[in-house]
């Protein structure tokens, strides 16, 4: 039999009893605690929260409502800064690419001559094959989403992002121009862009998103900067719960497609379907769900939830 729901002035009574119990028990928690008396009041406050604001579990449903609303809907609004991470990364990739194969001492800075011999003709092929998949695509898995972790928990200072995001492509245009230099480009690129493409554009959503939360408190609009930077982390936090998922894709491509005995057109083109769907997914049902009114923020209903526990 479902309880029915409390008039309005018997919702505004519950919620007055339930600040005055709050208070109480504070009050004999600080001055006189005793066991039993805590308890119950603690169980009182517990089941009138629960009139208050209803129980919430996790189902199928709210992960399709996170999954087509508001991860897709925060991509969309934030796309401005991660597209323009994206687009300075690789431009910034592309140079230092060209400069490592325009001054080829810098080569010998890096590595020993046996060192670069052996990354060319044993060690960067075989990184992608040498475990089994499963336990390699978990260990990508963690890894990247590490990485991007580290981007957003960075973000709130601005230079943290930029400095984790330039290590990133400093390594990767260092080692595209010495496999270049030594005639395996075309390994190289067979073997990076299948996973790549859609691994790199989750780490540098991951630092637009960051970056963001950065301006959140040097320019906050029209909101305080408390209130614009705890809006622009839930916003956070929502993406890199989504990134979890997009990461997830990219580490069963590196593991299961990147080393398979596919051509390199095939395996090339599998990376390159993942990341048009990818972005098909940000400006088609991104667009809508933005349009509908979804920001990828925590809803009001949650947010008042949290109110209530505080008080």
């Amino acid at each position: 039999m479902r309880t029915r729901r409390p008039t309005g002035a018997e919702a505004d009574e519950l919620v007055d009893h339930y600040q005055q119990v709050a208070t109480h028990l504070s009050v004999i928690r600080t001055s006189a605690p005793d066991a039993e008396v805590v308890a119950y009041l603690s169980s009182l406050l517990a089941r009138a929260r629960i009139r208050m604001v209803g129980s919430r579990v996790l189902s199928w449903r709210g992960i399709g409502r996170f999954l087509t609303l508001q991860f897709p809907a925060a991509l969309y609004r934030l796309r401005w800064w991660w597209l323009g991470c994206l687009a300075a990364n690789v431009v910034v990739t592309g140079v230092l690419m060209l400069w490592f194969l325009d001054h080829p001492e810098v080569e010998q800075g890096l590595m020993s001559p046996q060192q670069v011999e052996q990354l060319v003709e044993n060690d960067f092929e075989s990184y992608y094959s040498e475990d089994a998949a499963g336990a390699f695509a978990a260990r990508v898995w963690v890894n990247n989403a590490w990485v991007s972790a580290l981007c957003m928990a960075l973000g709130i200072t601005g230079i943290g992002v930029v400095w984790l995001l330039f290590q990133n492509i400093l390594n990767l245009a260092a080692v595209g121009s010495i496999m270049t230099r030594h005639d395996r480009g075309d390994l190289f690129w067979g073997l990076i862009l299948p996973h790549g493409l859609l691994e790199l554009t989750a780490v540098f959503v991951a630092g637009g998103v960051g970056l963001r939360l950065f301006w959140s408190w040097v320019e906050p609009g029209d909101l305080s900067r408390g209130k614009a930077l705890a809006a622009a982390g839930r916003t956070m936090v929502t993406v890199a719960l989504g990134l979890v998922v997009v990461l997830l894709v990219s580490g069963v491509i590196e593991a299961f497609v990147t080393p398979s005995p596919l051509p390199t057109w095939a395996r090339i083109a599998i990376g390159v379907l993942a990341e048009v769907a990818f972005f098909l997914y940000v400006f088609v049902l991104g667009r809508q769900a933005a349009r509908a009114g979804h920001t990828g923020d925590i809803s009001a209903d949650l947010l008042e939830d949290r109110v209530a526990t505080q008080g």
